[in-house]
């Protein structure tokens, strides 16, 4: 018995190879030369029967694989079965490059296979060779398909028919389902399929607690199989007598909706599930003329495509999302009668296929998430750097490499904290100035500028938190205008003297340092909440305008953090609040994932909220307000007071910590 393979270095072909190797023979494995270091893995894989694995050098476009004549005369009348799982599986590859493999190296198989006499030609097509035919696509169908204009779907249709009709030695044909990883490991060497939208389903998890309900889509059905049980329903019915001219779907009898796949995966990765789905059919009603303009107005298209990019999605993916086609296997279930070979169910093994996804494969997995690959050597600013969260996150970033140049108003803390962070063999600078100042922010722009060349990271932390019921203010108008001074004209004047060499270098980051209560009704913080608003505002509007420009901001709504700011409010001593150190974990991940917001649960949650239920909300906070008094120094009393916390305060405090009360 002796085997010839194509593909044998693909995903399904090493798992095929697995088996065939339980048997007796030699088994002939098509390597290019370029792939001989996948060859060897295979070779490492079998152990000790590595022997029984020979590469055969040559390449799927050429005439004959590429063999020479001698070594056809060689295997001429050895090769009991020649299996071709060699092709392009990939939705987004050029249709140039799917003809080239898919069509021409399967007519090059075929030819070869006939010249050495072959038993058998084992042909691997794909599911996809029926088109997207509307109904149920039985094995014995092929002239039947439909809607194959997609480049993959056309080379898979035309490379079977060229084995139906060219082949003139016996020959088997299998359609694989949507493949995906050994049911029992996960194991799988690529994303694509039912994968892409694994990503979208670890955001919500990270975003949402597993219990909220979503809206999502229904879609079409769709047919998923696991490598385990293609490879052992090849390995299977190409060793029976009997079947010669027959096509084999290897599917799984149960087909699911795209909502029901992604329920199925959301539970295996804890992520929230979609309660109500939504047919998508639904927009049929608006005619494709108009559809089709739509889709390609340039915004559109530019939008469209920043999604799926951020959800690492193939731009063909919506012509599958109400895919039409169903499956009967009941060929390939009588040929398998016997053999104990079964599809197991999605739902018992999809967490392992998960896993498996999410501790080898997830993107994020080989992007540097390391703050010193992020931030080594590079000028970052921070205002209020002489303590607090400032001085938290210079000394954190110093510590990975970056050049902090400390901005604050007393040059004596400055040196304090450049002090601690040169002893630790970081690299610092200082300049003074009051950010609350117009000029002072202009001078310290031309400062910084003239002695650092521009600056790549920008931090504005300096702010003012002035804590007073509207009750204790009405004579304090200046109490709105200094929180605006500084925490809005500011930092919006800093960016603005800062932002033209980061878009003159096309590079650069904002983050600013807002808060939690900016997500929220606030009572006792008007005033500071009223600036930290106006700032997020205007940061999402410059954001837009920048977007192209590689510029990018992040705000952070910052929970409340035990600095000297909130010393002056004595009950505070008594709650659950973050330290400066946790505050500055959060602005690494800032400098390294350069998301757009970050926010705990429990802010973007009250943020919910009250989008939905503003009275209830504010009903809420009016509770929380008459719960907790104003403090001594909002009251203007010189002698600070003796607080005594309640058990319910307490309780309320550490139920939504973070929350300024």
């Amino acid at each position: 018995m002796a085997y010839f393979i194509t593909g044998g270095t693909g995903f399904i072909g090493k798992h095929l190879i697995r088996r065939l190797l339980r048997r007796e023979g030699t088994l002939y494995i098509l390597t290019r030369a370029g792939s001989r270091a996948r060859f060897d893995a295979l070779r490492e894989a079998a152990g000790d029967q590595a022997d029984r694995l020979v590469a055969v050098t040559g390449d799927l476009r050429e005439p004959m694989l590429g063999l020479d004549k001698d070594l056809i005369a060689q295997l001429r009348g050895r090769i009991d079965h020649f299996f071709h799982l060699a092709a392009i599986y990939d939705l987004s590859a050029d249709a140039a490059s799917q003809v080239a493999t898919n069509i021409e190296g399967t007519r090059n198989a075929v030819q070869l296979a006939s010249a050495l006499e072959a038993g058998c030609f084992e042909h691997v097509s794909s599911i996809a060779a029926g088109g997207l035919y509307r109904g149920t696509f039985r094995e014995d169908m092929f002239e039947e398909a439909e809607a194959i204009e997609h480049p993959y779907f056309a080379t898979k249709h035309e490379s079977e028919g060229i084995v139906r009709l060219d082949c003139d030695i016996p020959w088997r044909i299998y359609r694989p389902g949507m493949v995906v990883g050994d049911s029992t490991t996960g194991e799988i060497d690529k994303i694509d399929g039912i994968y892409y939208v694994f990503k979208l389903l670890q955001k919500l998890r990270r975003a949402l607690p597993p219990w909220v309900p979503l809206v999502g889509l229904e879609g079409g059905k769709f047919n998923i199989v696991p490598v385990d049980y293609v490879a052992d329903a090849m390995d299977h019915i190409a060793h029976r007598d009997g079947l010669d001219e027959r096509c084999f779907h290897l599917t799984d009898p149960e087909h699911y909706s795209l909502g029901e796949l992604m329920n199925i995966f959301a539970r295996a990765g804890h992520a929230p599930s979609f309660s109500m789905r939504l047919d998508s059919r639904m927009l049929a009603f608006v005619p494709r003329t108009v559809r089709d303009t739509l889709s390609n107005l340039p915004p559109v298209k530019r939008v469209t495509r920043t999604i799926l990019e951020d959800l690492g999605l193939p731009e063909s993916i919506g012509l599958f999302l109400n895919y039409p086609t169903r499956y009967d296997n009941r060929d390939a279930e009588r040929a398998l009668k016997g053999s104990g070979i079964t599809v197991p169910s999605l739902r018992d093994y999809a967490p392992r296929i998960w896993d498996y996804w999410e501790r080898k494969l997830d993107p994020d997995l080989f992007v540097d998430h390391s703050l010193e690959g992020n931030i080594s050597g590079r000028n970052v600013l921070i205002t209020g750097a002489s303590s607090g969260i400032g001085k938290a996150t210079a000394l954190r970033l110093a510590d990975a490499g970056a050049h902090v140049i400390l901005v604050a108003r007393t040059r004596e803390k400055l040196e304090e904290t450049a002090a601690e962070i040169e002893l630790a063999g970081g690299r610092a600078s200082m300049h003074t100035a009051d950010v609350s100042v117009m000029e002072d922010v202009d001078r310290l722009v031309a400062e910084v500028l003239d002695a650092h060349g521009g600056i790549d990271i920008l931090i504005n932390n300096a702010g003012r938190s002035i804590r007073r019921s509207l009750e204790l203010s009405f004579d304090r108008f200046h109490d709105f205008e200094r929180t605006m001074q500084l925490n809005y004209f500011g930092a919006i004047r800093l960016i603005m003297g800062l932002a033209p060499s980061m878009l003159e270098r096309r590079s650069g980051q904002v983050i600013n340092i807002s808060s939690i209560s900016a997500l929220m009704p606030a009572p006792r913080f008007s005033a500071y909440v009223a600036s930290k608003s106006a700032l997020d505002a205007w940061t999402r509007a410059a954001a837009v305008e920048f977007s192209d420009r590689n510029v990018r901001f992040t705000t952070i709504n910052m929970p409340l953090v035990r600095t000297p700011m909130i010393a002056a409010t004595e009950v505070y001593n008594s709650m659950p609040i973050i330290s400066p150190e946790e505050a500055a974990d959060m602005v690494a991940e800032a400098v390294i994932k350069k998301p757009k917001r970050i926010a705990t649960r429990l802010g973007i949650s009250l943020q919910v909220m009250n989008a939905l239920m503003p009275h209830v909300t504010e009903v809420i906070m009016n509770t929380v307000f008459r719960m907790f008094g104003d403090s001594a120094a909002a009251r203007g009393e010189k002698k600070p007071e003796q607080v005594e916390v309640s058990n319910e305060q307490v309780a309320l405090a550490a139920l939504m910590k973070g929350v300024h009360f």
